[in-house]
């Protein structure tokens, strides 16, 4: 799920965002559903219960290595008692929790809990309200698969749009008359070598050489920023092929461009929304 995408449930807009692949909802405006007010007070509340204490520990217990075993059995033991109160800032920083956070800012800001836990937070709040938060989260993410493979088939088809490209400079310009197809085939496949050379330094035999227990072959372990400098490559290949550039020639220039687009592409906010 992207950074700050906004789930909505009835009039309330309730703010999400990733972090290391994980998805985490916002409580301070899950709160607001219950309380508008006392967002803080609501969540306190909840978090007092020992059964949230229970739940929330177990979570905790299972996904963080660096979870304190011990300030947590002292919290629970005293939770359920009268006058026992439990804020979010101090689950966090006693047992160093990461399924419940902290984000800073006047917007954009408030206590977030990973799904698993902001669902349970739902629970609390009414049976109702978990229902919705749920159905929105999954129509949220299908959109978001939705657009992924939708930009990821037009990558693709841009892809073999340039290959038959590059296919057809080499056939016009590298492969002379009267070559058998065997001599044909290996014209074509000492080209596709050039750019996995440029690309990925490494011809495919070495790769296969390398890997013998992966199946397929050295592009199908590309990742997106890979896919997408191999396609401008092979554009880039068949103009050069056309300008009749010697291989040695060729292969400079596309690992130049390669390591430029590789580095540009590093940074590039857009695809890193496609790997979020």
């Amino acid at each position: 799920m992207n950074k700050n995408r906004t789930l909505k449930i009835n009039d309330f807009e309730i703010l999400t965002f990733s972090l290391n692949s994980e998805d985490y909802i916002s409580l301070t405006d899950m709160a607001r559903y219950k309380n508008a007010e006392t967002t803080g007070l609501v969540i306190s509340h909840w978090l007092s219960t020992r059964y949230t204490v229970e739940f929330i520990g177990l979570w905790e217990k299972m996904n963080n290595l660096a979870f304190n075993v011990t300030e947590f059995s002292n919290i629970k033991n005293e939770s359920g008692s009268n006058g026992f109160v439990l804020s979010a800032k101090q689950w966090i920083e006693k047992t160093s929790a990461i399924g419940i956070i902290s984000k800073p800012g006047r917007y954009g800001g408030g206590t977030f809990a990973h799904k698993d836990i902001a669902f349970e937070f739902g629970s609390w709040i009414s049976p109702e309200f978990k229902y919705f938060l749920i159905r929105e989260f999954q129509r949220l993410k299908e959109d978001e698969n939705n657009r992924l493979k939708l930009e990821w088939n037009l990558q693709r088809t841009l892809a073999k749009v340039n290959y038959h490209i590059h296919t057809e400079a080499i056939k016009e310009n590298l492969i002379p008359s009267e070559l058998t197809k065997q001599q044909i085939n290996f014209v074509y496949a000492n080209e596709a070598d050039l750019l996995n050379v440029a690309l990925f330094g490494i011809t495919a035999i070495e790769w296969r050489h390398k890997n013998p227990d992966k199946e397929g072959n050295i592009r199908d372990y590309a990742n997106i920023e890979q896919l997408v400098v191999l396609s401008n490559l092979e554009s880039i290949n068949a103009v050069l092929i056309r300008q009749e550039l010697p291989q040695s020639v060729r292969l400079v220039q596309l690992n130049k461009i390669a390591v430029t687009q590789m580095t540009s592409l590093a940074g590039d906010k857009q695809l890193k929304k496609l790997k979020e």
